[in-house]
């Protein structure tokens, strides 16, 4: 008898199968639970990746809208241009994934090979421009700079060329109507970013990968308006990207169009004359520096008073917007951004900043009234004025005596603001105010007049400026507290002193900051955009406006128009007899005080104009002009970096442009035929039924046509003040003392 089992397997060999059989249910259960997890679970999403990955789109851009003046001239639009494209899909068929094909359509195009080949090469994080940004499923351009010729050479040899085509596109144009190049308010294009897409792929405006988006000015501030709606047209592919059917296909919508505020008639005034006048201020002798002044940047601003709309808005140096269109090249873009540019991307109107000068009299005398001093007072314009061991002279030493607030707008005089804003800071408390809160009525005014905040103009990136209070002296001494102690040294340098003493009590608020804010020195910053806002409401009677240079949108087919109301934000700190009598002090600038060397032959009973010069120092560089003016209509602000004094730069150029602007002839008549807008313009221009506004007809400014007697295109000749002031004795007199640069220090006391 035997002791095997009757299935001839031994105890060993059973549990062996048994382990067997345990692992493969294990690898059976784990496939079916990964199955489940795949299918069950997750199935729609991985269905749904599935179908995208064999699912690729093709873009039909759409035009984008134009971006018209107020009278409906284009100041950006589109032309049809003949454009050469390359599908990345057949050229990867080719076996030398169509390199031989490039090098001869580089040929026909007089382009070398390699830029090309790289301009259809995929971006991504380590492909420097040039590359494609899109979809490689999507036609790249190469250049939409072809020739007829080109193009027919390529259609005629298309066999030669396969996946090459040349079509006509529509691409962006800045046409700068009358020499309008208007380059930092209309901004430029350039392809979005893979950022850009991911941020606003759950919006109600996403981005396709071909779109072109606004990178400044009002192509950036209306780009949802502007940019319309792409077509797409979805192909279904399969693994080897070989299209196997259409799956859906959208129509591309066209954008809005964008009417807006700017003349462009007047726009081209206002680049000339800011052109010119920083060309004649380097050619004047600088007395303190010892060289010419360098008059490098500016900028002008001309703003209906009553509605805040711009007119016109120059910044200087400037570019051609053109340069963006179809990709900008290596060596453009550093000719705009390097360090040596200047930056002429930068909208000085809105994002230049500096020392107002003597034009921020208005509002320290707006301070006084409000502290409870007389405007018809008699306040001492002594020679000098005296703080601690310290003493500043009023510009060669001049005495005018006891002067209202008027009279010391008119001639500029510093000693009446010093003795006033030193008056209150001593009122205040001193560098310990009393317990409770300081008056701070000088400080209190900026605020009300809007500064130290942005105007809220339709365009990006608008800066602050700056009003050192004492919140402000707060924050920044704790921001720079360190470097202020570890630098400063109170037997050193002037910047060494200057750090010492900020570093001791640079949180206070000194009897020397009280004294210097009061003319605008100092800490204190403002931009053009800003001064515009304020002489505007002085001209208005005390509306502060927001600035405005859309004026309206009007759907592709011109059947929905929607305007754009002027918006205000406050009140200047004026009430009626204040400003009434501040203005008929601003005309006198014009007419007897710092300004009338420049304005003499303007017709004053029939258009009354008013001005505030200012000649801001800013330590290591040569003085700021400003020249801030107004009309019943608009306000025109001019200023210039390193250009001497207000209206020894920007006098002559202020002047032609409100020429232009009322049709003032060489014999101080006026004839309305030839004003550019002797009324600010109202009504919009006439849409067609069909979408279309036909743009008047526009001439380029000619700069030597009605000039009054005597003065060339900047009125270099005549600085001889008493050939066109009315009062030479007085002029001539006022001009020394106070627009020449004053050398002053800082007071520290």
């Amino acid at each position: 008898m035997t002791n095997i089992p009757e299935t001839g397997r031994t105890p060993r060999v059973q549990i062996r199968l048994v382990i067997v059989q345990i692992l493969v249910l294990s690898l059976l259960g784990t496939l079916g639970g990964r199955l489940w997890y795949l299918q069950i679970r997750n199935g729609a999403q991985y269905a749904k990746e599935a179908s995208g990955n064999h699912v690729q789109q093709v873009v039909q851009p759409a035009v984008r809208g134009d971006i018209l003046d107020a009278r409906g001239v284009p100041l950006a639009d589109n032309e049809t241009r003949l454009v050469v494209s390359a599908s990345r899909t057949e050229l990867l068929k080719m076996k030398d994934d169509g390199k031989a094909v490039l090098t001869k359509l580089a040929g026909i195009l007089d382009m070398k090979p390699q830029d090309v080949m790289d301009k259809v090469r995929l971006c991504d994080a380590k492909t420097p421009q040039p590359c494609w940004n899109g979809s490689p499923y999507q036609p790249i351009p190469i250049t939409d700079e072809a020739t007829p010729r080109q193009a027919l050479q390529l259609r005629e040899r298309s066999e030669d060329f396969p996946g090459i085509t040349a079509e006509p596109e529509a691409v962006r144009r800045y046409p700068s109507p009358g020499n309008a190049n208007t380059a930092q308010v209309l901004g430029y294009l350039s392809p979005v970013t893979d950022d850009e897409i991911q941020r606003a792929k759950d919006t109600d405006s996403p981005y396709l990968r071909s779109d072109q988006v606004g990178r400044s000015g009002l192509e950036r501030q209306y780009d949802r308006i502007l940019r319309g709606k792409a077509g797409v047209t979805r192909y279904e592919v399969d693994n080897l990207g070989r299209v196997i059917g259409k799956a859906k296909s959208d129509v591309a919508e066209p954008g809005s169009k964008l009417i807006t505020s700017i003349d462009a008639r007047v726009q081209a005034v206002a680049e000339y004359e800011l052109n010119e006048a920083m060309k004649a201020a380097r050619s004047q002798f600088d007395k303190i520096t010892g060289e010419n002044y360098k008059a490098d940047s500016g900028a002008v601003v001309v703003m209906e008073a009553k509605t805040g709309h711009i007119v016109a808005m120059a910044s200087n140096p400037t570019y051609d917007p053109n340069v963006w269109v179809g990709g900008i090249s290596a060596r453009d873009y550093k000719k705009l951004t390097g360090k040596d540019s200047d930056y002429p991307l930068l909208n000085r109107a809105i994002q230049g900043q500096s020392a107002p000068g003597s034009t921020f009299k208005v509002v320290s005398t707006a301070a006084a009234v409000e502290a409870g001093y007389d405007f018809d007072g008699n306040y001492p314009c002594t020679s000098s004025y005296s703080v601690g061991s310290q003493v500043f002279k009023n510009f060669e030493g001049e005495n005018f005596g006891p002067i209202s607030l008027g009279r010391a707008l008119e001639v500029s005089c510093d000693t009446v603001f010093y003795g006033l804003a030193d008056n209150e800071w001593k009122k205040d408390g001193g560098i310990n105010p009393k317990k409770g809160q300081p008056k701070d009525y000088f400080y209190k005014a900026a605020h009300q007049f809007g500064l130290g905040k942005t105007t809220g103009i339709d365009l990006p990136n608008e800066v602050t400026g700056r009003v050192p209070d004492r919140q402000w002296k707060q924050k920044y001494w704790e921001a720079n507290k360190d470097a202020w102690c570890r630098t400063g040294n109170k037997d050193g340098d002037y910047v060494q002193k200057i750090a010492y003493e900020n570093c001791l009590e640079g949180n206070k608020m000194r009897e020397g900051d009280a004294i210097n804010y009061s003319i605008g020195q100092g800490d204190t910053l403002v931009t053009p955009i800003q001064e515009a806002v304020i002489y505007s409401a002085i001209s208005n009677g005390g509306t502060l406006w927001n600035p405005s240079i859309g004026k309206a949108v009007v759907s592709p087919d011109g059947k929905k128009v929607t305007e754009i109301k002027p918006e205000s934000h406050g009140r200047a700190p004026i009430d009626k007899k204040t400003r009434d009598v501040m203005e008929e002090a601003l005309a006198g600038v014009v007419t007897r005080g710092t300004a009338a060397w420049k304005f003499g032959g303007w017709p004053q009973d029939k258009i009354p104009l008013h001005a505030k010069t200012g000649t801001a120092e800013v330590y290591g560089k040569q003085t700021t002009s400003w020249l801030s003016t107004y009309s019943k209509d608009y306000a025109v602000v001019m200023t210039i970096s390193q250009a001497g004094t207000g209206s020894g730069a920007s006098g002559q150029a202020i002047h032609n442009i409100y020429d232009a602007l009322y049709g003032v002839q060489k014999d101080g008549s006026i004839d309305k035929k030839k004003a550019l807008l002797y009324t600010p313009q109202k009504d919009l221009p006439k849409i067609q039924p069909d979408g279309s506004i036909v743009a008047p007809k526009i001439e380029k400014y000619d700069p030597n046509a009605d000039k009054a007697d005597g003065q060339d295109q900047q009125g270099t000749p005549t600085d001889n003040p008493s050939a066109t002031a009315p009062s030479p004795t007085a002029s001539n007199r006022t001009r020394r003392r106070t627009d020449r640069p004053r050398k002053r220090r800082r007071i520290l006391t």
